[in-house]
């Protein structure tokens, strides 16, 4: 669970709402079914019309990675690459088999098998290499789209607004219930920022940075599996990747 996503939507919402309460407001009037309604549901259903299915449905698949993000153990994988390359120069890459076959982590188990059966270096690094490019690809590709939603947030937003403010045009002999209409026409406008910038945003820029630590997880992989079939010293090896883990 990251404590620290969760501690900064609640703060960001508790500082905007307390805000307004303190300067006066009500927020009662901040909740409007149809503004949200207007906002929300024209904000996806705008990222729906220009995103794939397979990419709108990635990003949602990835979205839980804000709240739970997937463990990324670098130095106790390094380690446990430094004692793959102590046991492949002892006795050979088949002795990493029993290994490969147990791996749970689906890139580490491709590479194993890739060590196993004898691949060259070079070949090995290509082959990670083009894989890891592809999956970074295609999870950004599924991040952008809260890109996206922040983009059209805000332009529903006034859309909404102006919507609200045609409604409340046709109150205009009536005073009191003209300026109820025009304050909740702006209900709209605030929805459309906020979620922009309270939700659609943050969540987006965060997944971006966790498929950058994803792909800097599988970069370790793939430098102490390569050095492993160039037959290094395991102490030399560690050195390499003690680079990618903090100190």
């Amino acid at each position: 669970m990251d404590k620290l996503a969760i501690s900064g939507f609640l703060l960001a919402v508790i500082a905007v709402a307390g805000g307004f309460v303190i300067e006066g407001g009500s927020l009662a009037t901040l909740l409007h079914f149809p503004a949200f309604l207007i906002v929300f549901g024209g904000t996806v259903g705008a990222v729906m019309l220009q995103t794939p299915l397979s990419q709108f449905k990635l990003g949602l698949k990835i979205l839980p990675w804000v709240i739970r993000p997937a463990q990324m153990p670098l130095e106790h994988t390094a380690q446990r690459i430094v004692q793959w390359g102590s046991a492949a120069r002892g006795s050979g890459f088949l002795a990493l088999e029993q290994d490969a076959l147990a791996e749970h982590d689906a890139f580490l188990h491709r590479g194993l098998n890739l060590l196993v059966d004898g691949v060259e270096p070079k070949a090995l690094q290509d082959t990670l290499d083009a894989e890891l490019t592809l999956e970074r690809e295609r999870l950004l590709r599924g991040a952008r789209i809260f890109d996206a939603m922040g983009g059209y947030s805000p332009t529903i937003g006034i859309v909404g607004a102006v919507l609200g403010l045609i409604q409340a045009m046709s109150n205009i002999s009536e005073p009191q219930l003209l300026g109820q209409g025009i304050a909740t026409a702006f209900v709209a406008t605030i929805y459309g920022v906020g979620f922009a910038n309270l939700v659609f945003i943050p969540v987006g820029n965060k997944l971006k940075s966790l498929v950058q630590q994803r792909t800097l997880y599988h970069e370790l992989i793939i430098e102490g599996l390569v050095s492993i079939a160039h037959g290094e010293n395991p102490r030399n090896i560690e050195r390499k990747l003690a680079a990618y883990h903090p100190g």
